[in-house]
């Protein structure tokens, strides 16, 4: 009996030395999972992987256990959701190295672009704790999504606030959908699901919280998320971590002041000192973030698929002469390249990098720009 659809997808990141980047690169050669391992291991090689990769994948065929973690999905109130699925988020998709799946509990608006992260110390003072859960509650209150991580101090208050103010929040997990960490979250865990937000997590069912997998957690903190705000932070943590990969994302990375004779703030005030916006009530976010959200922002609406008679689903192409100036800006850049870093795009249209960055996400969005690892865009 083959194996189904989803194990395929499972199976995808089962394979040694396949990762999120090697991932995308595959999908968007081969379009699916499936089409990935029925392909040959020359074929495989051809699209650009190390060949002891595509051997293994050619070579793969422990499927069994996967058709187990999937049955139990069901049974943890869990489900898949795929790069090709439309409730993928779409500020997710932006980044160099997305998951090709992950877990949820609960739901997430992914049409919804309108997601701040707040994050910092577990062991945080009461007064950072205060000024997280009102972070939560005034993003929440103003019909943003809160991210974080689920973790102790700044993590719980800001995911509490959220919820205090009726609104989304969504955890993401640096262990199984099923497991949940720290054990004393549980009760706040449930109230997220029972709230209309999520729980999610890239990593198999059982998979426990150990320290290595929190990286890769917090990369997925800061992709879901338009900009992060750090309260309180030591000069070494994860905090510091997910700003930098927000950084790397090209996300703002927004930080609240705190005081300089404790510890507990070293690593947020010299967030600031590098250039993070300072925060001292959430208008300091949202008036940042504003831009991003206007005209040709993230959320725009995606046209409508059509078949190109082959059973392939694309967009539909538009006109350049009915394009905006910024837009024909972009396209024209591109025109007589094969691939341009963002960073050259950027410099050769003569626009603000933000704008750039919407414009190309809105493009993708529309089938009429492809984005690939590193932060190379072409005409599709």
């Amino acid at each position: 009996m083959p194996p189904s659809p989803d194990a395929y997808w499972l199976a995808l990141r089962r394979v040694r030395g396949v990762g999120p980047r090697t991932a995308r690169l595959l999908l968007e050669r081969f379009g699916s999972a499936e089409a990935i391992f029925a392909a040959g291991e020359t074929e495989l090689a051809a699209a650009g992987i190390p060949r002891p990769t595509a051997r293994a994948i050619h070579a793969f065929d422990d499927f069994a256990p996967l058709e187990m973690e999937l049955c139990e999905l069901p049974r943890i109130g869990a489900r898949l959701v795929r790069w090709p699925d439309p409730d993928y988020p779409l500020n997710l998709k932006q980044i160099a190295d997305p998951p090709p799946y992950f877990f949820i509990r609960g739901q997430f608006d992914a049409a919804n672009p309108r997601c701040v992260a707040v994050v910092g110390a577990r062991a945080a003072s009461e007064v950072g704790r205060r000024m997280a859960r009102r972070l939560g509650f005034e993003l929440a209150a103003k019909g943003y999504i809160v991210a974080s991580g689920l973790a102790r101090g700044i993590d719980a208050e800001a995911h509490q606030g959220a919820l205090d103010a009726g609104g989304q929040t969504v955890a993401l997990m640096g262990c199984g959908i099923d497991v949940i960490y720290p054990p004393e979250n549980r009760k706040l865990a449930e109230a997220i699901i029972d709230g209309h937000g999520g729980l999610i997590s890239e990593l198999p069912v059982g998979t426990p919280p150990i320290a290595e997998n929190f990286p890769g957690r917090n990369r997925l903190i800061a992709g879901l998320a338009l900009g992060v705000v750090v309260v309180e932070a030591a000069e070494k943590s994860g905090s510091l971590i997910t700003a930098r990969m927000a950084l790397e994302q090209d996300r703002q990375v927004f930080a609240v002041p705190g005081s300089p004779l404790t510890g507990r703030s070293r690593g947020s005030n010299r967030l600031l000192k590098d250039g993070a916006r300072l925060v001292d009530c959430v208008e300091d976010v949202i008036d940042e973030l504003a831009p991003q959200l206007d005209g040709s922002a993230v959320a725009a609406v995606k046209p409508a698929p059509r078949d190109d008679g082959k059973g392939l689903r694309t967009r539909a192409p538009i006109a350049a002469d009915s394009e905006p100036d910024e837009v024909k800006m972009i396209l024209n850049t591109l025109q007589d390249a094969e691939k341009l870093h963002i960073d050259s795009i950027i410099e050769n249209s003569g626009l603000n990098a933000r704008i750039v960055l919407n414009l190309l996400t809105d493009l993708e969005l529309r089938g009429l720009v492809t984005q690939y690892p590193g932060k190379l865009f072409s005409l599709a």
